[in-house]
């Protein structure tokens, strides 16, 4: 259930990205860079179906994906890996998940939802660069399944202990794809040693 993409290139720009002296832009670059060499590993199990087509030389029967795909980024930081993974799969549908974490709490809460049609028969990829608590994935996980998804994949770039139980033992069905499975949560919620808060490093708000 749990995949930990372990790759030099990956491990490489992970680096530069948990150093704090990385700026927005190189941050938000190695990022999308991520996103798509993890994406390779995630649809590696992608259905096919057959196509009929015509070659330069003769006719042939080829094969082409069964599924439609939909990436959905929960809100804001996983808006930095949709497009490297769009730039693998440009026919993917891009839905929008909104949540919000209390900051006292650490629940999440949502302010947002916006979905493609056809949930039910699409490959729904779910991303964010961090699993802590794990409470926003299961959230986004529950919501798109009220959708109608049943093959669904969460996808994020540092992921910690704690995190990864909890959508273990909430969505047993869902397989869980991590570049770095790191050591624990700090007292604030956050991943240790981490890479601080993603949506601002992203977004330079801080």
């Amino acid at each position: 259930m749990l995949k930990v993409i372990d790759h030099p290139l990956i491990r490489h720009k992970l680096t530069v990205m948990r150093d704090k002296d990385t700026g927005t832009k190189d941050f938000r670059d190695n990022l999308d860079e991520i996103g798509g060499l993890m994406v390779y590993e995630v649809t590696r199990d992608l259905p096919l179906k057959d196509l009929e087509i015509e070659t330069p030389i003769c006719p042939y029967v080829a094969k082409t994906l069964a599924t439609p795909i939909v990436v959905a980024p929960i809100l804001r930081a996983g808006l930095g890996m949709v497009s490297g993974i769009l730039s693998l799969i440009p026919t993917a549908k891009v839905a929008h998940i909104g949540l919000y974490r209390d900051e006292e709490t650490l629940e999440p809460h949502t302010y947002f939802e916006k979905y493609p049609k056809h949930m039910d028969e699409s490959t729904v990829i779910i991303v964010d660069p961090m699993l802590a608590t794990g409470g926003s994935s299961a959230a986004a996980i529950d919501m798109v399944k009220r959708q109608g998804a049943t093959n669904i994949k969460l996808v994020c770039l540092v992921g910690a202990p704690e995190g990864v139980e909890l959508i273990e033992k909430l969505h047993p069905d869902v397989d869980i794809y991590l570049a770095a499975l790191d050591e624990r949560l700090n007292e604030n919620g956050y991943i240790v040693p981490g890479l601080g808060d993603a949506g601002d490093r992203i977004f330079g708000t801080k």
